[in-house]
């Protein structure tokens, strides 16, 4: 064994990566990327509630519970409202987290000593949320009827009555808290992505490794004819995967579907346009099937990460937030949750199906017209 040759081989082998740009991105940039969005992203903790106030006794007493809910760190009113089906409405579109709701005699029945009833409507999707939320609102009331029972001490100190607040409170759409019913509708959307951009990107590269992408351009097949035909198969393949996922999960996990199939389709071939546009162009950049897996975690691993699927958006940096807008996936897990779980139409999921298709179309543009030129 020549440990000059080993030692040749070593200098060539490290010449050849730090002499390749991409190389170096995956080398020094990526794990950067990785740590900040790990370290800002990947938090469970539960520091913003948006919350819904809807009060219908407005007297001294619920204003003095609600103001202590406010100025807690974690509910943010961010609407009030003065009916149920402005609540139904909240709740459904996901600008609410809770809804904080007071009927009328909440007062009376406190300087009644009697128990006065609190209902606290959450969206019970993500069940861990509703758990630390829950939490959070039985230690607030919990120190109100404290501060409750010390005003009716007597002058020895001996309280005379114990008024209380009777909390009842009601989970939508996952009224179990069943963590899984949360998860295994985002699994759906891991899926399709990981499979519709993997075999994109790959499948074209290979064709580059064999050669067979030369003769591919020299024969009468049209560019977009050339990309209509690579990238139709994995879109297919990505859409029959989901219906399996979909019907084990209703079947063998029992997941709710409460949605309509044919708008968890449409949607899920709406967000395909972004996956395999981006195979497609990662396909432009990599010369072998190598980089393009390095190409594909780079990518992958943000996406899902500032995606929903495991840590709450709402609980991120505001700047990280405003980057998960550029986030396809972002949009693609409110829909296929809210079909799964909540059951609604397009009349709602609208908001995320437009800028979804807008992502798509362009991503699915610009990768196209790479791939164009640089087959010319």
């Amino acid at each position: 064994m020549s440990f000059e040759r080993i030692r040749a081989i070593l200098v060539k082998e490290f010449k050849q990566i730090f002499r390749d740009p991409r190389m170096k991105t995956v080398i020094f940039i990526a794990p950067l990327l990785q740590i900040i969005l790990f370290g800002y992203a990947a938090n469970r903790d539960i520091t913003y509630v948006p919350t819904a106030i809807f009060d219908r006794d407005n007297s001294v007493e619920s204003r003095e519970l609600l103001r202590r809910f406010t100025y807690s760190k974690y509910f943010i009113p961010e609407h009030y409202i003065s009916s149920e089906s402005e609540q139904n409405l909240l709740l459904d579109k996901g600008l609410a987290s809770v809804v904080i709701h007071i009927d009328r005699g909440f007062g009376r029945d406190i300087n009644a000593g009697k128990d006065a009833a609190l209902q606290l409507a959450f969206d019970g999707t993500d069940s861990n949320t509703a758990m630390v939320v829950m939490g959070y609102a039985n230690t607030i009331i919990g120190n109100y009827e404290y501060d409750l029972a010390k005003e009716t001490a007597d002058a020895s100190g001996r309280i005379t009555s114990i008024p209380s607040v009777d909390l009842k409170d009601r989970a939508w759409f996952n009224g179990n808290l069943i963590s899984t019913n949360y998860y295994l509708p985002g699994v759906v959307a891991i899926i399709v992505t990981m499979l519709s951009l993997l075999l994109s990107a790959m499948a074209i590269v290979k064709e580059k490794e064999i050669g067979t992408m030369e003769q591919l351009t020299v024969s009468p097949i049209k560019p977009i004819e050339l990309i209509a035909g690579k990238l139709l198969p994995f879109g297919v393949i990505a859409l029959i995967q989901s219906i399996l996922i979909t019907v084990l999960g209703v079947l063998w996990f029992h997941i709710p579907l409460r949605g309509s199939i044919f708008l968890l389709l449409f949607s899920t071939c709406i967000y395909l346009f972004t996956t395999l546009g981006i195979g497609l162009f990662i396909s432009t950049i990599s010369s072998t099937q190598q980089e393009a897996m390095m190409s594909f975690f780079l990518f992958y691993m943000p996406t899902m990460l500032l995606s929903g699927f495991a840590y709450p958006i709402a609980n991120m940096p505001q700047i990280i937030q405003y980057l998960t807008f550029l986030n396809p996936m972002r949009y693609f897990m409110v829909v296929i949750r809210s079909i799964f779980l909540k059951g609604i139409g397009i009349d709602v999921l609208w908001v995320q199906l437009v800028p979804l298709l807008i992502i798509g179309l362009s991503v699915i543009t610009f990768s196209a017209l790479r791939f164009r030129k640089s087959l010319g």
